[in-house]
Order: structure tokens, then sequence, then C-alpha cells
């Protein structure tokens, strides 16, 4: 069977209950149902998704009796420690671990995609890579990706993963209407490189959803506050191009998140746009986003340029 991805990839990372407050785990599943529904079939999640894999052992209760429908991306080299403390560990034998305990969790023998979650300054590039390579030749991967790294370490990871002849496919970096910093140089290194970009914060943790107001109080707990783009002129300027968005979408019967995944998915280079969501309402609106036609994509463009 030949598996048609969806471009939109739900993340899992809001429903590990870490820093999303009040998610439960009947919220994580009525997502997940939503999004298969809904025929989203590409899941992002992680070794760190959770103190105890949460988000791995929810996704695994619905795709590993039908493993082929879905693809599944994963990330190791982030882990907690004992008192909680998330922290980025690249060395080859706990990157190895990790893996295989993530597939254990999930259910599963492969993942199409496993990723270094961030590069490790205590260990080597090169080594963390190599360790990737290692599980592709055991069959525990399809291919292999890199997240959260500068064009220099793309090219080394790159440049280690044809010695080792394993397919790296892509890179995740953060992308949006607020913050296209990574357009500058990594997006095109990696298009040259022939790896896919997968962006984040794609809706930059809900503020470009167009749900949270200027008078809008965030629940103790919640990290988002936390977030230079959540204070100051960022987020008058954030609230500003929503504005705006909504202006346009009500001639055109789209919202500020179909408007702003849409922009995304419209960006030269990207192949996925990773969107988290804790409801199935929020998968319902995330589902109906499509690349913009040229027109829209310009007067959005154009609203991000002038705020």
């Amino acid at each position: 069977m030949t598996l048609h991805a969806s471009r939109i990839a739900l993340g899992l990372w809001p429903l590990a209950g870490i820093t999303t407050v009040g998610v439960t785990r009947q919220d994580g599943r009525e997502t997940i149902a939503s999004a298969i529904q809904l025929g989203i079939n590409t899941f992002d999640t992680a070794y760190s998704y959770g103190f105890e894999g949460e988000s791995d052992r929810l996704l695994g209760s619905f795709i590993r009796s039908e493993r082929d429908h879905y693809r599944i991306i994963s990330k190791v080299g982030q882990r907690w420690t004992a008192q909680r403390k998330r922290v980025v560990d690249g060395k080859p034998q706990q990157l190895i671990a990790d893996a295989e305990t993530n597939l254990r969790r999930i259910g599963i023998e492969s993942l199409d995609l496993l990723m270094l979650h961030s590069p490790d300054p205590e260990t080597p590039l090169e080594d963390s890579t190599r360790a990737l390579c290692q599980l592709h030749r055991q069959g525990k991967c399809q291919s292999i990706g890199l997240c959260n790294a500068s064009v220099d370490q793309l090219i080394e990871f790159h440049r280690i993963a044809q010695i080792e002849s394993t397919p790296a496919t892509a890179i995740q970096c953060p992308l949006n209407l607020l913050q296209r910093q990574s357009q500058a140089a990594l997006i095109p290194k990696a298009h040259e490189l022939g790896l896919g970009c997968h962006v984040y914060w794609t809706l930059m943790k809900g503020l470009l959803a167009g749900r949270i107001k200027r008078d809008h109080q965030f629940a103790e707990g919640d990290s988002r506050p936390n977030y230079e783009i959540f204070k100051g002129q960022a987020r008058e300027r954030a609230h500003k191009i929503v504005d705006q968005l909504a202006t346009l979408g009500k001639a055109i019967g789209k919202g500020p998140l179909e408007l702003s995944i849409g922009w995304t998915l419209s960006q030269p280079g990207v192949e996925l746009a990773l969107v988290g969501a804790r409801s199935a309402s929020q998968v319902e609106q995330i589902a109906r986003a499509k690349p913009l036609d040229l027109a829209t994509l310009d007067a959005v463009n154009k609203i991000s340029s002038q705020a």
C-alpha cells in the first residue's frame, strides 16, 4: 500500500500533559480520533513527550493495529531526569535505548522518520548521527532527520548520513507569520540538500489561531507567557496581524487559523506543517487548512509585512 501522507501533522506535545494545563487522557483520545476521521494520518511524537511517554502510549492505542495507514515521526535526544528536568542528551547509547523504548511504547517495529531532537553540545554531532544511522540499519526507522539545528550542523548531519548510506529526509524548524527567520538560510540549505522542511509553531502556540485575545488570562502553569512573542510589542503586533487576518477571512470564508496554516503550507521548501491540538474541535479547524491561492497568499504577506 502506498501511503499518501497528509501535509498537516498532528503534533502530540500538547497531549503530553506537561505544559498544557488541564488536558486529560480523554481529551487526547478524542483529539487523535478526530484527526484520523478527518484525514490527518501523520503524527509527530517524541521520547520526551510526557514524563512516562504519555503521547507515545496514547498514539499507539490508535495506530498499532493499522500501522501501514499512518506516517509516524518521532524524536530522541531530549529526556527527563528523575527530578523532571528536561535535558538534551545525544550520547549514542542513550539515543539507541530511547528510540527502542519509543517503539515499545507505541507498539510498532519501525518509525517512518526518526529525528535528533536537538544537537547535544556535550556530544559530537557525528556520534549522535551515526547512532541514528545504526538504528536505520537495524530497521527501526525508515529515514532520519534533524531538529533545532544551525545551517552548519545541518550540513554536518547530512554529510555523515551520506557516508553511512542512510536516507536523511527532513529537518524540523520553527516557521510562522510572526517568526520567519528559518527562511533566510536554513530552509534554503535543507532544500539544496534534498531535505524536506517540517515546521513547528505554525500557530505560535495558539496566538495565530485567533482565540487568544489581548486581555486573555493564562492559567497558572501555562508556559506561554514565558515566550517573548507573548510579551509587549511583539504580542501587540501579533494581535494586529490576527485582527487583519480575521477581516480578510470574512470575505473568503476562512478564519485566522486556516489562513496562518495555509500560509505556512504555501512557503517554498515546506513539506509538512506540525500543528498541535488538545481537543477534537481544534482538530476540525486545523484539518480544513489548505495551501493558499496566489491572491490570498499575497494579501496575507501584505498583512504580515505591514504590521
